[in-house]
C-alpha cells in the first residue's frame, strides 16, 4: 500500500460542516426505519451536504484547509509523461543539430552563420520552454 504525507480525512474541519447531532438523529432514524428508507435517507444526507457546500461557496471560502486535493488523473499523468518527452526530443535534437552546424559555419569562417544558428536553436528552445501547457 502506498504510504502519503497528507493529511488524514479525520482531520477536525476549520468551518462549520454538518451538525453532528442531526446527523446522528437521522442515521439513528434510518436504523429504526429500516432498509425501504434508504433511499430516502441517502436524498436526505445529499441534501444536507449540498446545503453547506453552498453556504461555503456563497461564503467564498471553498474548500477547508483540511481538505486533501484530489490526486491527478491518469490522463493528467499521461500528459505529463508526454510534456517531458517532447521536450528532452527537442533538446537532443536542438544539440544534434547544432553540433554539425556550428563546426560548418566554424568552418567558413562565417560569424554571422554562426550566429544564425546559435539564434535559431536558442529561439526554438525558448518557444518550447514558455509555451503554454494544458
Amino acid at each position: 500500500m502506498c504510504v502519503s504525507n497528507r493529511r488524514a480525512y479525520n482531520q477536525p474541519m476549520t468551518t462549520p460542516g454538518l451538525p453532528r447531532d442531526d446527523l446522528a438523529a437521522a442515521l439513528q432514524a434510518r436504523r429504526e426505519l429500516g432498509p425501504d428508507y434508504d433511499a430516502a435517507f441517502a436524498d436526505s444526507l445529499a441534501a444536507r451536504v449540498d446545503q453547506v457546500i453552498a453556504a461555503r461557496l456563497a461564503a467564498g471560502r471553498g474548500p477547508s484547509p483540511g481538505d486533501v486535493p484530489a490526486a491527478p488523473s491518469a490522463y493528467d499523468r499521461a500528459n505529463a509523461d508526454g510534456e517531458r518527452k517532447v521536450t528532452i526530443t527537442i533538446a537532443c535534437v536542438s544539440l544534434g543539430v547544432s553540433i554539425p552546424l556550428s563546426g560548418i559555419a566554424a568552418g567558413m569562417h562565417s560569424l554571422a552563420a554562426l550566429l544564425i544558428i546559435w539564434t535559431g536553436i536558442v529561439m526554438v528552445n525558448l518557444a518550447n520552454a514558455l509555451r503554454r501547457r494544458p
